[in-house]
């Protein structure tokens, strides 16, 4: 079979009277999706993801389940094939504020599939072929009527021998991702689950889904049903302690989240910005107040340090002499003392240049922490008067923190606050939250999340140390693909539990785990023992990217990631193993015709000992480095102006 690049779509029809086949190509013609009839189940139908693999194709996904039941009307059964709309081609170039790469392009082939039920009503099914991946979203076009959802029958059937990264759900996001390679684990699942190709070890696939809005709830998988088929599933009742509907409910017209399956080598997976392409772009006029950066933040070394005024402004002093323009008051900011209370705190802030973060408890009966200030969110009231409160005081974002739920109703408090936030030029930070659904393209106020189990792990629990060193190289090819990620990084002291990364390892987290507000996390003495190089690279590491490619690496062993800041430079790498680890490196996606100086800060003699070299090069010279077990790396690469 010749390789061909289509741009259009064609319709097969078999000839026998079960099958009917559409399929739609990506641009570049190496990813084909096909939906299929069911066989032996005439009107129930399905998706085939397939990728091109030498001349032909062969599938990557042989099967993935389509159809939605509502109260009223169930669209998964008797639906007949009516037509397929018009070929669109889609082109929407973008700009983001920040993330892993500023200029955006947004190139796929799209179909849209009408299905009919006996009584008339309809269903849509929209297909996009990209050349990282395969989308696709259900749409009730009619114009008029409610429903609720009683379930989505959306479900991807996984091969048992499929090699998988996947982490227990919890309404936090904050689990390990787990290697295995067969289903026999039946849990519920979060998003985004990694999967490998068990015919080419080099191909992969993520799934996940984006532009989550007011009329739906966050989805997971579970595979209880089958072992082999993981099932898009609505949240559990008992979520925000049982507040809000599991069942979400709808007005006509509707549209669904896009459900989005990224695809090709771990570097298209790491670089991919498809979960941002089919969110809703900006809906901000002015943008000019949203500026991410670096954050001092004092709850890893003092867990209620923000009590303490003598400790907030050690953390100002700090912001100062790091060069960083943030620092983040954390909870019980309410209760200040030891010299001083929040207005003392904020004039010592201001005084020093440095902009204040402010923590909140996203309040009501949803959570059960009690951590103060609470309920301050709560209500669209309440948020107007604590946005007027913050701008006078000069603070200029908030951290809002214990969601618990990804319900219809938890999902529209999150765009409350950040459409209350936008009105008052309030940066948002979610923490104890779900993770990245393309918000921050559509409200690019929101500077990052959570969602991962981080580096306040050393506080919580003895097996974040052992678990650590694996754990961080698997994020990048995970959670960090689909948005922000505050792990609050680069720590070399210790908290409760200690640390078996090296002082290498730690400094590459910065550069490894993109959030466009990074809260470093150590003490002052952490950073002021370092080396001079060393604070010199923390003082200047940028927290927006112009760029980003993946170099090396595999989940769980390491990962090398290059990123890119106007013209220069900026790789981490990391080792996850109990071994000593040589890296080669080519430099060839620098800049040709341009020479550079590299600094590289790598491991010394020892975990808690760091080594630095300088050399000239361009984009034929190849780096090695020498990581130590549960080492790492950082290289500043600065063009050499001539």
């Amino acid at each position: 079979m010749m390789r061909t690049y289509l741009n259009t779509f064609f319709l097969l029809v078999s000839l026998t009277v079960f099958s009917q086949q559409l399929v739609v190509n990506s641009p570049n013609g190496n990813v084909k999706v096909g939906l299929w009839e069911d066989m032996e189940n005439e009107h129930v139908w399905f998706l085939r993801v397939e990728r091109l693999a030498d001349t032909d194709y062969s599938a990557l996904i042989p099967r993935v389940d389509l159809g939605l039941v509502t109260d009223k009307v169930d669209f998964s059964k008797e639906l007949l094939f009516r037509k397929s709309g018009k070929v669109r081609e889609v082109h929407d170039d973008y700009e983001m504020l920040h993330g892993k790469r500023k200029q955006r392009k947004n190139e796929a082939n799209e179909i849209t599939v009408h299905f009919e039920l006996p009584n008339k009503s309809t269903l849509n099914v929209t297909i996009r072929a990209y050349n990282d991946g395969v989308t696709f979203r259900y749409e009730l076009p009619e114009k008029n009527g409610k429903f609720t959802f009683r379930d989505e029958l959306t479900a991807y059937t996984i091969p048992d021998s499929t090699r998988r990264w996947l982490q227990k759900f919890n309404p936090a996001n904050e689990g390990y991702y787990r290697e295995s390679v067969s289903g026999d684990e039946q849990k519920d699942w979060a998003y985004p689950a990694l999967f490998q190709s068990p015919e080419d070890s080099t191909y992969f696939y993520l799934l996940h889904e984006a532009n989550l809005g007011r009329d739906y709830c966050g989805t997971k998988l579970t595979n209880y049903q089958n072992r082999n088929k993981y099932k898009l599933t609505f949240p559990d009742d008992w979520n925000g302690r049982e507040h809000g509907e599991v069942e979400p409910a709808i007005s006509l017209p509707w549209k669904s989240p896009w459900r989005v399956i990224i695809m090709g080598s771990l570097a298209d997976i790491v670089e991919s910005t498809l979960v941002d392409d089919v969110s809703k772009p900006n809906k901000l006029d002015n943008t000019d107040w949203i500026k991410p950066g670096l954050v001092s933040w004092n709850y890893w070394s003092h867990n209620h340090g923000t009590k303490d005024y003598e400790v907030v402004t050690d953390f100002a002093d700090m912001a100062v002499e790091m060069g960083w323009p943030y620092t983040l008051l954390d909870w019980e900011w309410d209760a200040m003392t030891n010299g001083g209370d929040l207005d003392d705190a904020l004039a010592y802030i201001h005084s020093k240049g440095v902009r204040p973060l402010i923590w909140y408890n996203s309040g009501g009966d949803h959570t059960w922490v009690q951590a103060t200030p609470k309920d301050r969110m709560l209500t669209h009231e309440n948020r107007v008067e604590e946005f007027k409160m913050l701008n006078e005081k000069g603070i200029v974002g908030v951290k809002v923190d214990f969601f618990e739920s990804e319900k219809q109703d938890m999902i529209n408090y999150y765009l409350d606050i950040l459409e209350d936030a936008a009105d008052y030029e309030i940066m948002v930070y979610f923490h104890g939250c779900l993770v990245p659904r393309g918000w921050q393209r559509t409200y690019p106020h929101l500077m990052t999340y959570e969602g991962v189990r981080g580096a306040e792990w050393y506080n919580n629990v003895p097996d974040f140390t052992y678990e650590a060193p694996v754990h961080n190289t698997i994020l990048p090819f995970t959670r960090n693909v689909v948005g922000s990620m505050d792990y609050t990084p680069v720590t070399f002291t210790n908290s409760q539990h200690p640390h078996i990364t090296s002082y290498g390892h730690e400094m590459a987290l910065g550069v490894l785990f993109e959030s466009a507000l990074q809260h470093m996390a150590d003490r002052p003495d952490g950073y002021k023992s370092l080396p001079f190089e060393a604070q010199a690279f923390l003082r200047d590491i940028p927290t927006a990217w112009d760029d980003t490619k993946l170099v090396a690496g595999y989940p769980g062993q390491e990962v090398v990631m290059a990123r890119r800041k106007g013209n220069a430079w900026y790789i981490g790498g990391i080792n996850g193993e109990d071994k000593s680890k040589q890296q080669t490196l080519p430099l060839d996606f620098l800049s040709a015709e341009t020479k550079y100086k590299l600094t590289l800060i790598a491991d010394g003699a020892h975990d808690n000992k760091l080594s630095t070299s300088y050399e000239i090069v361009d984009n034929t010279s190849v780096l090695e480095v020498q990581m130590l077990r549960r080492g790492g790396f950082v290289v500043s690469l600065i063009p050499i102006m001539r």
